[in-house]
């Protein structure tokens, strides 16, 4: 089996990490015949899935849809893009967009595929446009849709063209549904993490020679927070967590990630952040890494990992990664994070934007190494279990035999995501 992909980003978020997993997964259960990527830029999601060995065409994103984006129309995530400057950009993008769907059927009709695989929105409505016909293509959802206005409309009209989406948790399959309604099958998958690179064996990275701080005492507590400077991340939630900590808790915070993406209004300027962390009186409580490439060196540097996003969260990505190091995570009581936890067992939640919730969560971690490392034990067990490649692999692989056989995903349950076939 050929199985093409399509990326809406050629950067290295948590979609382009999950993908990246998915082909590593593939690959090592021989489950496919070939694999290629087409990527909007040449960057370092490209140049990982080479180094496996999956092949790849670079198809440039013209600069208007690279920065197309309608996150912040209509959405929870306390930031406002204005109708009519979306309305403005989609005009723009529009002439731009259908000239690159042109260039990307030709490319799929040469590439031939016995599936295409779209991950992230763009892509979902492009590869609509430009998928052969006869050719099933499959969305890869990441994220929620129905809060995006211009996004829902494009999906809701494409989804007769899509044999089946797939979900990353039953949170995100109940918002497919909605946005869809009985266009196309819909299956939740959750995602996996390399726990042979996530462990809690191994260095950790020097974060304050990062942050550019002096070494901390002996005896600090780390806390990060590690994420993409997305607005709905939650980094004042964070930030102000840590001003309401007591002094004799001894925690110096992290925030630790970069802007990732090119979409207009999606995330915070890195001054900003550091302007709102000398108005919370946190500034020499605080290192800013930037972008860091070791993810897993950055979370075993760390003895307490916090999730705390303020909308609701997809899977959480970072939470499983933090899990599979064997770290206590904090988790932002919302969306698909929820489901991958057992709070108090494996890791504790807070409302998600209650930053004196979290700060109680941080002093009683911080004052309690024994129970950082009861949670961080348990945290990696699960993440064994839930969390493996060999689970993941055999999900999709299942998913592709079922649409290459029927040409329309039919072997794909339609219905409630409660009756999907998830194993965790």
């Amino acid at each position: 089996m050929k199985i093409v992909y399509l990326s809406s980003s050629g950067q290295l978020g948590g979609a382009e990490n999950v993908l990246v997993d998915l082909l590593a997964a593939l690959l090592e259960g021989r489950h496919a015949r070939e694999l290629h990527l087409v990527v909007p830029e040449e960057g370092p999601l490209a140049a990982r899935a080479r180094s496996l060995g999956v092949s790849t065409t670079a198809l440039e994103f013209p600069r208007p849809l690279a920065r197309l984006g309608d996150a912040g129309a209509g959405g929870p995530a306390g930031f406002c893009v204005s109708r009519a400057a979306l309305a403005a950009r989609l005009l723009s993008a529009g002439a731009g967009a259908l000239a690159y769907a042109l260039r990307l059927r030709r490319v799929l009709r040469d590439l031939a595929p016995d599936v295409v695989h779209a991950n992230g929105f763009k892509m979902q409505v492009l590869g609509t446009w430009a998928c052969p016909p006869g050719v099933p293509l499959v969305w890869h959802v990441h994220d929620y849709a129905s809060c995006r206005p211009v996004t829902a409309r494009l999906l809701r009209r494409a989804a007769r063209r899509c044999a089946a989406a797939v979900a990353n948790s039953r949170s995100v399959a109940e918002d497919v549904l909605k946005v869809v309604g009985g266009r196309t099958p819909v299956r939740c998958v959750y995602n996996a993490v390399d726990l042979e690179r996530f462990t809690p064996e191994g260095a950790g990275l020097d974060l304050d020679a990062l942050s550019g701080l002096e070494p901390a005492e002996a005896g600090t507590v780390r806390v990060g927070l590690v994420a993409t400077l997305a607005r709905w991340k939650g980094h004042r939630t964070f930030l102000k967590a840590l001003s309401l900590l007591p002094p004799a808790s001894r925690v110096r915070g992290y925030v630790v990630g970069g802007a990732l993406y090119q979409t207009d209004g999606s995330q915070h300027a890195p001054d900003d952040l550091r302007r709102m962390a000398a108005e919370l009186g946190v500034a020499d409580r605080v290192g800013f890494t930037g972008f860091v490439g070791d993810a897993a060196g950055a979370v075993r540097a760390l003895d307490v990992v916090v999730h705390c996003s303020t909308a609701p969260e997809p899977f959480g990505l970072v939470i499983a990664e933090a899990m599979a190091c064997g770290r206590a995570v904090v988790v932002s009581r919302a969306g698909g994070a929820v489901e991958i936890i057992t709070p108090g067992h494996d890791a504790f939640d807070h409302p998600p934007g209650d930053a004196g919730a979290l700060a109680a969560r941080i002093a009683r971690l911080a004052a309690d190494p024994h129970l950082r490392a009861s949670l961080g034990r348990a945290a990696r067990r699960a993440a064994v279990h839930r969390f493996n490649r060999a689970r993941l692999a055999a999900e999709w692989a299942e998913i592709y035999r079922g649409l290459q056989a029927s040409g329309c995903g039919s072997e794909i349950r339609r219905g409630h995501p409660s009756t999907f076939a998830v194993r965790n």
